[in-house]
């Protein structure tokens, strides 16, 4: 839709964005309504997510409206919480409903978790036009069920068109923060480095977890420190909130100049700036910085993720050479030694970031928007 087409509309331009439960739904979601805002600025969203869950907290702080339904997932194992949600569907039906029809959205999003199950819904069935956007390799069961119902289904991976139909399928990639579009990796190495308080003249592994942290990651870090401190290699290594069992016989060298050991990193733009080797868990958006910003990379993903996706993402890059995959159950004994070997190995290095790079697209967020605008 042009700025001219929304002018002579007598109402301003609506859109409701839906989902959540994980950064890697809300972040992607966040990126899409500032493109829609910067292309419209009258441009009016809402936000709907799941009560209790990160996107109630997250989404205002971005400066977003957002509304939550009482919706949860279905768990795997017997619980109280299963025999609610025909309830809690019922009234997330129900709620997003009356929400459809005072804010008189012209389009609805869904970015994939609980909420955007019972909006897109009630969304479709009340003749609004809607678009999903799935950010793994392996389809989540929210978007598969909305896949019918929907007009588009935006895409980061090929090969999808085993979940959904193949034409309804636009590959775009996924929407990430703009600091990392605007990564200038030698313009802003020196300054990451004056941040962290890190040495510019050695090798550094950046680890990261998620906001929560990744207790395998973390472990193996813990047992190995010091054969990291011993090959003079520095690491910037988030923990995440999670406590983890530290390694009494590794405590002296938390104190070396070559550990910074953080909770959490906000400036992930320069500590990918500095990073020669990224140990990560294998989320959508992680893996997705991680191929904007062309680094080689160690992924060990979380098992547990729903549909175990996160090593289904990882499958995708292995298959094109352009990461090394480390099981979960096997990373307290092969982790620190892999980020070492590679560390040294400056040809590997090289190979993974160019195949990585390939990957990447950095216009995601921007042909999201275009197919969203395209349904209004």
């Amino acid at each position: 839709m042009s700025k001219e087409n929304l002018h002579k509309n007598s109402q301003p331009f609506r859109a409701i964005i839906s989902g959540g439960g994980t950064g890697g739904h809300i972040y992607p979601a966040i990126a899409i309504a500032n493109e829609l805002k910067a292309r419209h600025k009258d441009a009016e969203i809402l936000f709907v997510g799941a009560k209790g869950k990160m996107e109630m907290e997250k989404v205002p702080k971005a400066g977003y409206a957002i509304e939550g339904l009482w919706i949860s997932g279905i768990q795997r194992s017997l619980s109280a919480d299963n025999l609610a949600f025909p309830f809690k569907l019922t009234s997330s039906l129900l709620k997003a409903r009356s929400i459809i029809k005072r804010f008189r959205p012209q389009v609805a999003i869904g970015v994939g978790g609980f909420a955007s199950g019972p909006l897109l819904y009630m969304a479709s069935r009340m003749s609004i036009p809607c678009l999903i956007q799935e950010q793994n390799s392996y389809a989540g069961l929210t978007n598969k069920w909305l896949s019918k119902r929907v007009k588009t289904i935006c895409v980061a991976y090929e090969g999808l068109e085993k979940y959904f139909p193949k034409e309804k399928l636009v590959y775009t990639g996924n929407p990430v923060r703009k600091d990392i579009l605007d990564l200038d990796a030698a313009a802003k190495r020196d300054e990451a480095y004056r941040h962290f308080g890190l040495d510019p003249n050695k090798k550094t592994i950046l680890a990261v977890g998620g906001s929560l942290g990744a207790r395998s990651i973390n472990e193996s870090i813990s047992k190995d420190l010091h054969k990291i401190v011993q090959a003079d290699v520095q690491i910037l290594w988030q923990t995440g909130k999670n406590s983890f069992e530290e390694n009494p016989d590794n405590a002296t060298h938390l104190t070396s100049p070559l550990v910074k050991r953080t909770e959490f990193i906000y400036e992930m733009d320069l500590a990918y700036a500095l990073a020669d080797v990224i140990v990560s868990r294998a989320g959508a958006l992680a893996v997705s910085e991680i191929c904007l910003v062309a680094k080689p990379a160690i992924f060990v993903p979380f098992p547990f993720a729903a549909e175990d996706h996160q090593t289904k993402n990882v499958q995708a890059l292995e298959a094109k050479n352009a990461a090394i995959h480390i099981k979960n159950s096997e990373a307290k004994d092969r982790l620190i030694d892999a980020a070492l070997d590679l560390i040294k190995n400056n040809d590997l290095q090289t190979q993974l970031a160019q195949n990585i790079a390939q990957l990447g697209k950095p216009n995601a967020t921007q042909q999201i928007v275009d197919e969203v605008l395209k349904l209004v």
